[in-house]
């Protein structure tokens, strides 16, 4: 395959110190460095040549690390993996945080689950595995790991107490969580004030980490299918899509167009139904009782439309490798189609009339505020980063299924507040309808599955799921098991970068922020 000029020129700026290639499975230039350049060329892909980061996969071989860091541009970049690869008695690796912010978390994730450290790193340690319960090198995702030796070295702390930045006379942190009333999962979360203003804030997450990635090691795919569906109920189909388009590329599997059509008619539809539900938690943070139960029931008629044309509320069951395991009806598309076109007319009345409603945008504009700046520094994803003027999609800069042939722009606000996030999902709600619509009339007859061999190998599948982009990747032995399963959701982009948009607000304003964030505990504690 012809090198792109990017590619030339990475080959020219680092001579006899990397190897490029393409790798025609996962559809990336693969370009493995030194650790000497490591640091150096992530740094230029994201500051000089506006790659976006996508995320760090780990993997252990028999004698080495393998660090995969995913980076992607507009359509004609493509896909950049940059390798780097170390002894496995080694485990000591070049950090990039100070050029690729938004590795932080990553670098810290793989820090805690694999034993690495990250040379100039500023915090490693009490991540994932909490260091008031877990000691440090434990590495559960090792291939050596074992479970009942782990569960001997579980040793309470008592006496860890979180850390306080903030020192000036009459500073002091104010707790919230990890336990709520009602269905909220568990998140704690450390403000740290002089007064009534957040001058730090801390997520800390992870209390019910599941180790899917673990368990998934050695399943069949299409056991690791259900476990991708189910580790956030309310953003299934994107997740379990984006697993299938990991394993479809390794088996190079050809999608028919009516079960790729199916497929985008089905992820517009969860992606409105999730949006109703993110403006309906928005609504009932700013004690809109009423415009909360408006909200509460179109999201109840949507989980209905759902329901009656797949079978299921949240739309589990219906992938599957190569397609999809039943058909749909044309009848029952355009049924459900007019029914969420009906939802639309009654959400943008609500739209309207919270427009009108001075107390509420009092407490949404200009409040959490996260420059476009910052969000572009911290990748930020979907309707939190497009609120920031990031006008980021994957389904327009790298489309998949039939995105690329369909109409359609990226809403974009510029103020980064509570407010423009708000428009944002109104705006990607409608725009939800449309696209469902524009699947509908290019509908053909056909087959929903196409049947594949085994392969061996790995790839990257992506989405944009509802929160943001969606990263799912697969590497598969040839009797199709899963060696190694990576998932990267949009929520643990983004939680990172919630404390720019709490700190220097008003404590009372910390509810209607998060809840503007629309982030999911569970997808991020996967």
């Amino acid at each position: 395959m012809h090198k792109s000029a990017l590619i030339q020129q990475i080959e020219q700026l680092w001579i006899n110190e990397v190897l490029c290639t393409h790798n025609p499975v996962s559809s990336a230039y693969e370009i493995q460095c030194t650790r000497s350049t490591l640091a150096e060329i992530c740094g230029k892909l994201c500051l000089k040549w506006d790659f976006s980061f996508a995320g760090l996969v780990v993997e252990e071989g028999d004698r080495e690390w393998l660090l995969r860091y995913c980076f992607y541009g507009e359509r004609a970049e493509g896909w950049i993996h940059v390798i780097f690869s170390t002894p496995l008695d080694l485990p000591s690796v070049p950090s990039i945080v100070e050029f690729v912010h938004a590795a932080d978390w990553h670098e810290r994730e793989a820090e805690d689950l694999f034993g690495l450290i990250f040379e100039g790193h500023p915090q490693l340690g009490n991540f994932v595995l909490h260091d008031d319960v877990w000691q440090e090198a434990v590495a559960p995702m090792r291939r050596a790991f074992n479970l009942q030796n782990a569960a001997q070295q579980l040793a309470l702390n008592r006496d860890l107490r979180p850390s306080q930045i903030v020192q000036e006379p009459g500073s002091f942190v104010l707790p919230i969580g990890p336990k709520y009333s009602g269905v909220a999962e568990s998140a704690h979360f450390l403000l740290e004030t002089v007064g009534e203003d957040v001058i730090r804030a801390e997520p800390r997450l992870f209390y019910k980490w599941r180790a899917i990635e673990k368990m998934a090691e050695g399943q069949s795919a299409d056991n690791v299918l259900l476990l991708a569906e189910r580790f956030a109920a309310t953003t299934a189909f994107a997740h379990g899509w984006a697993f299938c388009q990991a394993v479809e590329s390794i088996n190079g599997t050809q999608i028919s167009q009516r079960a790729q059509l199916l497929r985008v008619f089905l992820a517009e539809l969860e992606r409105l139904r999730h949006h109703v539900g993110a403006i309906e938690g928005i609504c009932e943070s700013t004690a809109l009782g009423v415009a909360n139960s408006q909200a509460a029931i179109l999201e109840e008629d949507l989980l209905r439309i759902c329901g009656e044309l797949t079978g299921h509320r949240y739309l589990f069951g219906l992938l599957m490798p190569g397609g999809l395991l039943c058909d749909l009806p044309d009848t029952a598309c355009q049924r459900a189609l007019v029914q969420s076109q009906q939802v639309i007319e009654k959400l943008h009345a609500l739209e309207q009339q919270l427009r009108a409603s001075s107390s509420f945008l009092d407490r949404l504009e200009e409040v959490g505020v996260i420059e476009g700046l910052a969000a572009l520094e911290y990748g930020l994803l979907g309707p939190v980063a497009r609120g920031s003027g990031l006008a980021r999609d994957m389904r327009q800069m790298q489309p998949y299924a039939e995105y690329q042939n369909f109409n359609f722009e990226v809403p974009c606000e510029q103020e980064g507040d509570g407010y423009a996030r708000l428009r944002v999902l109104f705006a990607e709600a409608k725009q939800a309808v449309c696209l469902m619509e524009q699947a509908l009339e290019a509908l053909p007859q056909g087959r929903i599955c196409t049947p594949s061999q085994n392969r061996e190998g790995a790839a990257l599948g992506w989405v944009e799921a509802p929160r943001g982009a969606a990263f799912h990747w697969v590497r598969l032995s040839g009797d199709g098991r899963v060696l190694r399963y990576r998932c990267i959701p949009p929520s643990f982009a983004n939680w990172h970068g919630f404390h720019l948009a709490v700190e220097k607000f008003a404590f009372q304003d910390f509810p209607i922020i998060l809840s503007s964030f629309a982030l999911s505990v569970a997808e991020n504690d996967r």
